[in-house]
């Protein structure tokens, strides 16, 4: 009995995954700023671990066209439900919140929107055209949602011309059941093919979490189905449960797991690999950029 209590006890949070969270002022001004201009971030809507070094260094990724998601992934702290209408005037405010911050990479993110016709690509393109607009030079990155497949809304979103475009695969092939139950591998993989075949100049990149069940084996299919369709930049990081409510974490994978998963990366034709325990699809984005 007692070794069945054991099993269902939570992992400890190992060494490598504790982090301080301090607060200055350069923090506590980011912060502001955003509730100032009215805007979501995905860093505090997803309770990202890397939210206190980013504020601290000025660095936001926008969450547009609403806090409330039309999907529930189990791994995900966005609230599913009921959405609002878009604002009109978000793009303007994501641009005027890049100005301010003096930014020279944009990362922009959004909850998944099954109800708009275009799944807000439209907005997306708007968003994109007023960040160069108003903060010449500064390169985007936009993290997409699959659009339900829909070709033309990607298309309408590399029209504006992103410098990346991100989709992620999130996690396993086998997982998706349990973990994105209204999302569909293939699709999802299809939305990187479609890029490239829309626009080749633009780089693709994607992304999974580890510690949600998969297995090494299974990390390493998805890195050859990404590497299959040539894409550019892949992250992994850990899985970090963001609730009780949600799914407990399976398995706490070492850094030098990371390490490898990258070398395989990079082996596998994959250009350039971000991969460590803290990593998210957005952190440190500016530095691919750079390469």
């Amino acid at each position: 009995m007692s070794s069945e209590k054991n099993l269902k006890k939570p992992l400890r949070i190992p060494p490598w995954l504790r982090i301080k969270l301090p607060r200055d002022a350069t923090f506590a001004g980011t912060r502001d700023l955003l509730k100032d201009l009215e805007l979501n971030t995905v860093c505090q809507s997803a309770k990202c671990p890397n939210c206190w070094e980013c504020f601290g260094n000025k660095v936001a990724t926008f969450l547009i066209m609403g806090n409330v998601c039309t999907r529930n992934c189990a791994f995900c702290n966005i609230t599913p439900g009921i959405t609002e209408p878009l604002s009109a005037t978000e793009p303007d405010r994501v641009a005027e919140a890049a100005r301010r911050l003096e930014l020279k990479h944009v990362v922009i993110t959004s909850v998944t929107r099954d109800d708009l016709p275009d799944g807000g690509a439209a907005h997306f393109a708007a968003t994109i055209e007023a960040v160069r607009r108003v903060q010449p030079g500064c390169s985007v990155e936009v993290l997409i949602p699959d659009f339900l497949g829909d070709r033309d809304a990607l298309k309408t979103v590399l029209d504006a011309k992103p410098d990346i475009l991100n989709h992620n695969l999130e996690t396993t092939h086998e997982l998706y059941d349990a973990v994105r139950p209204q999302a569909d591998y293939r699709q999802s993989l299809d939305v990187l093919v479609n890029s490239k075949q829309i626009d080749p100049s633009i780089p693709t990149k994607s992304g999974i979490m580890v510690g949600l069940g998969e297995n090494d084996s299974q990390v390493l299919r998805v890195l050859d189905d990404l590497a299959a369709v040539n894409c550019d930049i892949v992250t992994i990081g850990q899985y970090m449960q963001p609730s009780r409510q949600h799914p407990p974490v399976q398995r706490y994978v070492p850094p030098p797991s990371f390490d490898e998963y990258a070398a395989a990366g990079n082996a596998k034709g994959i250009p350039h690999m971000f991969s460590a325990p803290l990593v998210r699809s957005s952190y440190n984005a500016e530095q691919f950029v750079k390469r």
